[in-house]
């Protein structure tokens, strides 16, 4: 190893610690929706619209963040199963609008048991009070890293 490069084992790196759990959580979630005929990236998209129906298909790609063809093409296989449907805007014909079907919602009583279930497997040896502050320290972690990628560098302005 170089001289003067501190070493960086995978137990240390946060990084690295995200990415495992983060693949560990996906592979499951995709196990256990799979047999409902959902996949990771139709899942997301459920989620969204579960809470929130009517957005636009720029609005969902954006909550979900994924790019705008992308989710167009889940949207279509979305639709196809019966669980969407994209209405253009009365207002702005650009713009189309994801709304739920009945088959959609009911996916939701299904489906939302699973999250529920990975949510509490991911945090099992931990206590309620170390499961709100692990979740509190992810969400400010996310958002400072957030802030900061989108902030203009400074280092770089000199």
């Amino acid at each position: 190893m170089p001289s003067g490069i501190t070493p960086l084992p995978f137990d240390e790196s946060t990084g690295f610690l995200l990415r495992y759990l983060n693949r560990v959580v996906q592979r499951e979630i995709a196990t256990r929706i799979q047999p409902f005929g959902v996949t990771l990236g139709a899942w997301y998209m459920l989620r969204v619209v579960w809470e929130e129906d009517s957005l636009t298909q720029r609005e969902l790609a954006q909550r979900v963040g994924m790019a705008e063809p992308t989710a167009v093409i889940a949207l279509r296989s979305m639709e196809a199963q019966g669980w969407i449907q994209r209405l253009r805007s009365e207002t702005d014909q650009r713009k189309i609008h994801v709304n739920l079907t009945p088959t959609g919602r009911d996916l939701r009583e299904a489906l939302l048991p699973v999250a529920h279930d990975v949510n509490r497997r991911i945090t099992r040896g931990l206590t309620a009070d170390e499961t709100t502050f692990f979740r509190a320290l992810l969400k400010r972690a996310a958002d400072s890293f957030a802030a900061e990628q989108a902030e203009p560098s400074v280092r770089n302005e000199a």
